[in-house]
C-alpha cells in the first residue's frame, strides 16, 4: 500500500507539471498572437470613437432588428459615396456627417472605415471592469450575409460555429451572444482566481478547462482531502449545475471513527467513504463563490466522522 501511494503521487506530481506547462503555454501563445490585432483593432475603435458626433445609449427595445439594419445601410452608404467619381471637394450632406456611436449594455457599436461595423465589448467583474474585446462584422453589400472579419475573442470560445448559427440569420442575436460567451467566461474565470486567491494555501491542486466550464479543485485541511468537481451546462453558465463535492478522511480519522462506532455499539459500523458534502453542493448551486464550504468544513467534517452512527 505504502508503494502504490508513492508511486500515484509521483503520478500525480507529472500530471501536474504538464497541465501547469501546458497552461503557461496557451497562454502565452494566446497573449502575444491576439496582442498585435488588440492593438490594432483598440486604435482604430479609438479613432472612429473620436470622430463620432453623437452618443447614443440604448436600453431594452431600442436595441432591435432595424436599428441594425440601419447603422448597416450607413456603413455602406458612407462607403459608397467615398468610392464614387466626381468632385472629392465636394461637401457632404449632413445625412453623412453624422457618425453615432451606440452604447448597448456592455457593448459599444460603432460604424468603421470600409462599410464595417466594429463592436467592443466590455467586461467586468463584481463591479470592476476587466477586459476589453472587439469584433468586427462585414459584408460586401447591404443585402449580403454579414461576416467576422476580425476579432480578439479568445481562440477557445466558440465564435466561429456562432457565426455559422446566428450571424446569417439574426445578427442581432449574434451579437448579444458573444456578449454573454465573454461576459460569462471572465465570471467563471475570476471566480477561480478569487478561490485561488483567498483559499490558496489550503489548494493542493487546482485544474480547469481553457473556458473554466469545468473544474476541479483539491482542499487540504487537518482531518481529510476535499475534492471538488464543477461542470457548467454551457458556456454562458456563471453557476455550475453537476457538482460534486467529497471528503476524503485521514488514515488517522478512519481508525478513530472505526474505534469510536466499535465501542459504542460492539459492532463495527460502515463508514460512508468518501463522504459526500452537500451543504457545498448547495451553496455552489445558488452562489458564485460560496465562502461558507470552507468556514464550515471543519465542522462538517467533524459531523461527518466523528459521530457517525452504525448502520
Amino acid at each position: 500500500m505504502q508503494e502504490e501511494d508513492i508511486q500515484l503521487e509521483i503520478t500525480r506530481a507529472r500530471f501536474s507539471d504538464v497541465l501547469k506547462r501546458h497552461g503557461e503555454l496557451t497562454e502565452r501563445l494566446s497573449r502575444d498572437a491576439d496582442k498585435v490585432v488588440f492593438e490594432h483593432l483598440q486604435k482604430e475603435f479609438d479613432a472612429a470613437r473620436v470622430s463620432q458626433t453623437e452618443d447614443i445609449c440604448l436600453d431594452g427595445e431600442e436595441w432591435n432588428d432595424g436599428l441594425l439594419a440601419t447603422i448597416r445601410e450607413r456603413v455602406h452608404m458612407e462607403a459608397d459615396r467615398k468610392t464614387m467619381p466626381g468632385d472629392t471637394n465636394m461637401v457632404p450632406g449632413p445625412h453623412f456627417q453624422e457618425k453615432t456611436t451606440y452604447k448597448v449594455r456592455s457593448k459599444v457599436i460603432c460604424c468603421l472605415e470600409g462599410a464595417r461595423i466594429g463592436i467592443q465589448y466590455e467586461t467586468s467583474f463584481a463591479g470592476e471592469p476587466c477586459e476589453l474585446y472587439h469584433c468586427v462584422l462585414e459584408s460586401k453589400s447591404f443585402l449580403e450575409k454579414m461576416t467576422v472579419l476580425e476579432h480578439t475573442i479568445p481562440f477557445f470560445l466558440p465564435i466561429r460555429e456562432a457565426e455559422i448559427d446566428l450571424l446569417s440569420s439574426n445578427a442581432m442575436k449574434f451579437i448579444d451572444y458573444v456578449g454573454e460567451l465573454l461576459q460569462a467566461y471572465v465570471d467563471r474565470r475570476e471566480q477561480v482566481r478569487l478561490i485561488k486567491e483567498l483559499y490558496g494555501n489550503q489548494i493542493r491542486e487546482l485544474y480547469h478547462s481553457l473556458p473554466y466550464h469545468m473544474v476541479e479543485f483539491v482542499l487540504d485541511d487537518s482531518d481529510c482531502k476535499v475534492t471538488a468537481s464543477l461542470r457548467y451546462a454551457d458556456l454562458v453558465s456563471v453557476v455550475p449545475t453537476r457538482i460534486r463535492v467529497l471528503a476524503w478522511p485521514s488514515k488517522k480519522n478512519i481508525i478513530n471513527a472505526a474505534t469510536l462506532n466499535r465501542t459504542e455499539s460492539g459492532v463495527l459500523g460502515s463508514l460512508r467513504i468518501p463522504a459526500r458534502l452537500s451543504y457545498a453542493e448547495d451553496a455552489l448551486r445558488t452562489m458564485s463563490l460560496p465562502e461558507e464550504i470552507v468556514l464550515n468544513m471543519s465542522r462538517e467534517l467533524q459531523h461527518i466522522f466523528h459521530h457517525q452512527s452504525p448502520s
